[in-house]
């Protein structure tokens, strides 16, 4: 096996963060958790220069991207979708292949939902997905659970948010590592 493979192309990676929304957090479980993971990696993710992608589910009855996501991300321009992968989002995947984006890691709820049919999707298009086992989460432990098995599984890479913020940075001593640093501390 060559373990190279399972690494990150940081040239390649796009973070999409996917439907952490007003009217669907409250129900998530360990939601303190995926928010604030969610903002580390999109304040690490810029800081770092990758492109920064938002979906939202229904925003009519769902609501907006929470506001402590939406404010950490530069530009915040979400994108809106009905289907429940955000590559059924229109513009979605031209998106993440005008910037060159092949290595896409994921966060967002619910995983066993829209986080899942976003990674089936995105390996269907050979796309690499590394999802953010700590930035994601469902209304149950046991939809989480399966979710992240399932994406295992499906041949998705199940990282965490230190485990992606220090692989994308590679080594120590750099400004953007001493950028990052503060975020996980």
């Amino acid at each position: 096996m060559n373990v190279t493979s399972h690494c990150i192309a940081r040239d390649k990676a796009g973070l999409v963060v996917v439907d952490i929304q007003e009217r669907l957090l409250p129900a998530i479980h360990e939601k303190e958790r995926v928010v604030a993971n969610a903002v580390r990696l999109v304040k690490g993710a810029a800081i770092m220069g990758l492109p920064i992608f938002v979906t939202e589910q229904y925003r009519k009855g769902i609501g907006a991207t929470v506001p402590e996501v939406a404010a950490a991300v530069p530009g915040f321009a979400p994108m809106e979708k009905l289907t429940f992968s955000s590559c059924g989002a229109e513009g979605f995947v031209a998106a993440l292949e005008a910037k060159g984006v092949r290595d896409v890691i994921l966060c967002g709820i619910e995983a066993h939902v829209c986080v899942t049919q976003t990674c089936l999707d995105l390996l269907a298009q050979n796309f690499r997905a590394f999802v953010v086992a700590d930035a994601i989460s469902s209304r149950t432990p046991e939809n989480y659970r399966v979710a992240v098995e399932r994406m295992r599984d499906a041949g998705a890479i199940i990282v965490t948010t230190e485990m992606m913020l220090f692989e994308l940075l590679g080594r120590a001593g750099t400004d953007e590592f001493k950028q990052i640093l503060p975020l996980v501390k």
